[in-house]
């Protein structure tokens, strides 16, 4: 019977020594997690390359905005003052990336932009996790990430979301991977967080969480000089945001997209059941994480150095701290689009709070499986090669080795249930998150022998039909079926309803394209207008199928043309 002694038991193989046996270990065990991660990285780029569809109304607009930013940046071209007041991001950074990929490989390009970027959040999102936890916990929190709809909808989807999201990992991989540096280390963070939120304003929900974070990792090595890394962040994201943003037209955007944003109708119980359906069960282990890091705690590399510098391990109010911030974070977004009442893009920003509890999410997966399958140089478990995976007796007790088997087998296949139906769940949220929007490939295949550069045209998705047409067609070509002011023949404005009516009267467009069900609030009086109006004809009726189930698109050609 094996007796407790504090330190592994490893057959060491003849003529090596333990101290080379070690480091050909550690040596092997790094190759063998970085296949893993790879592996992790290849399943993402496969479960977010598989969706397809036309672009998505909001893709369509923001490539279409990039490709005006960048003829205006070398041609000097105008461009429409409202995107700059409308967009939830700056039109100058992403727009500006998106439009360049979609003129060098299309939308495939600038979706495959998303896609490197969420990769690389997969990558932070492990490394962060091995230094405050383990191997094995970053590995199961990349796994758990890569499985959710967020990533993998966000990782073929040309919207600001992957681009945000990738700034604010990289500046939490920075402030964790610096708890040790210099203290002015952390304001590398600083402008890739101001970067972040210029981005995609709803970014800057999680920005406190990451400067919290600067002190917390810090904490245990440092006491309380690591508030100055706090200061310093605070202090270096206040002088640069508000360098950047001083005067800047993008206020406007700001407070139109963000803080000043118009509530919706969706009620609090709907809009809990889908956060609960999407981001639940990771949170439930997140959890269960916390609760067993509180409990037991270990031994990650943060806790490592504070033990190596002062002789303990952080406490249990520390973990407490640490686990309160990344799990409330996760509930950031669902409670402030909550209060809202909209759950607009409510999808896309739970993913934002699930790369913050995802570390726990993984640590809690770590807990379930069990120590089996790996190998420690401290802590209470002893280990012994045999044929098979490595068993552990513990000190409290010896265990038999059927009984360790037996448990190694359940843990091991709850664990695998647990990925099983995390990925398969991702996979079915995912591919009905990108059948909510029609396919337009018929729609633009009907249009196309019909416009040209010298009409106007009406649509209820205008975005579309403008990106599809860019080289045929103009911007202010296209209207939409949202606001519209117009002066009629004799000289009248007309708004809302009225503008439409009178507009279809004067035969203005070429051609109008409605979607049913309709998307407006002005599409009944628009399709009460185009009959009654005796200068329409109804041209063509391209049914549909979305997963809120059938619609049809009508093509309305002008009888004079």
């Amino acid at each position: 019977m094996l007796e407790s002694t504090g330190a592994p038991l490893v057959d060491t193989p003849a003529g090596v020594s333990a101290a080379g046996w070690s480091a050909r270990g550690g040596r092997q065990r790094a190759w063998v997690r970085r296949a893993v991660l790879a592996l992790i990285m290849v399943v993402q780029a496969l479960l977010s390359v598989r969706l397809h569809n036309t672009a998505f109304m909001d893709e369509a607009l923001y490539i279409s905005a990039g490709h005006m930013e960048l003829a205006h940046l070398f041609h000097g071209a105008p461009v429409n003052a409202w995107y700059t007041s409308t967009f939830s991001g700056s039109p100058s950074l992403y727009p500006v990336l998106a439009g360049a990929m979609d003129h060098l490989y299309g939308l495939t390009g600038a979706r495959a932009l998303s896609l490197f970027f969420m990769l690389a959040c997969t990558g932070f999102l492990y490394s962060l996790t091995r230094r405050l936890f383990s191997e094995r916990a970053g590995l199961f929190a990349a796994v758990l990430f890569v499985a959710s709809q967020s990533t993998i909808v966000l990782g073929w989807f040309a919207t600001y979301d992957s681009a945000a999201l990738f700034l604010l990992a990289f500046a939490t991989w920075i402030v964790v991977c610096t708890d040790r540096a210099n203290p002015f280390a952390v304001l590398f963070a600083a402008p890739i967080l101001v970067l972040a939120f210029c981005t995609k304003y709803a970014a800057g929900l999680f920005i406190p969480t990451v400067v919290v974070l600067a002190v917390l990792v810090a904490w245990p090595h440092r006491g309380a000089r690591a508030l100055w890394r706090g200061v310093l962040l605070s202090a270096a994201l206040g002088a640069i945001g508000g360098t950047v943003l001083y005067g800047s037209s993008i206020l406007a955007g700001i407070q139109f997209t963000t803080t000043s944003r118009a509530h919706g109708t969706n009620a609090t119980s709907a809009l809990i059941n889908v956060s609960v359906e999407w981001i639940g069960p990771a949170l439930a282990l997140a959890c269960f994480g916390a609760l067993s890091y509180v409990w037991r705690g270990r031994v990650g590399e943060v806790a490592a150095a504070a033990q190596k510098t002062t002789g303990t391990e952080p406490g249990r109010i520390w973990r407490t701290i640490l686990c309160l911030l990344l799990c409330g974070t996760g509930l950031l977004a669902p409670a402030y689009q909550i209060h809202l009442s909209t759950s607009v893009s409510l999808h896309k920003h739970v993913g934002f709070g699930l790369f913050f509890f995802a570390p726990l999410a993984g640590l809690g997966l770590s807990r379930i499986v069990g120590p089996y399958l790996h190998r420690t140089t401290t802590g209470p478990y002893l280990h012994r090669t045999m044929t098979g995976p490595y068993l552990h007796r513990t000190t409290t007790g010896p265990r038999s080795r059927p009984t360790a088997v037996g448990l190694l087998i359940i843990r091991t296949a709850l664990g695998l249930l647990i990925i099983v139906l995390a990925v398969s769940s991702g996979m079915a949220q995912s591919q009905w998150r990108y059948a909510t929007w029609p396919d337009s490939t018929k729609l633009v295949n009907v249009l196309r022998p019909h416009v040209n550069s010298e009409g106007r045209y009406l649509a209820d998705i205008a975005q579309v039909p403008t990106y599809y047409f860019q080289n045929v067609t103009k911007v202010n070509q296209w209207t939409g079926t949202y606001h519209l002011a117009y002066t009629d023949t004799k000289g009248v404005k007309h708004t809302g309803a009225g503008a439409y009516t009178a507009a279809i009267d004067d035969g203005r467009y070429n051609l109008v394209v409605l979607q049913k069900p309709g998307v407006s609030k002005f599409d009944p009086a628009i399709a009460k207008a185009l009959p009654s109006s005796g200068r329409y004809r109804l041209y063509a009726e391209l049914p549909f199928t979305t997963t809120f189930g059938d619609g049809s698109y009508q093509i309305w050609t002008r009888t004079s043309d």
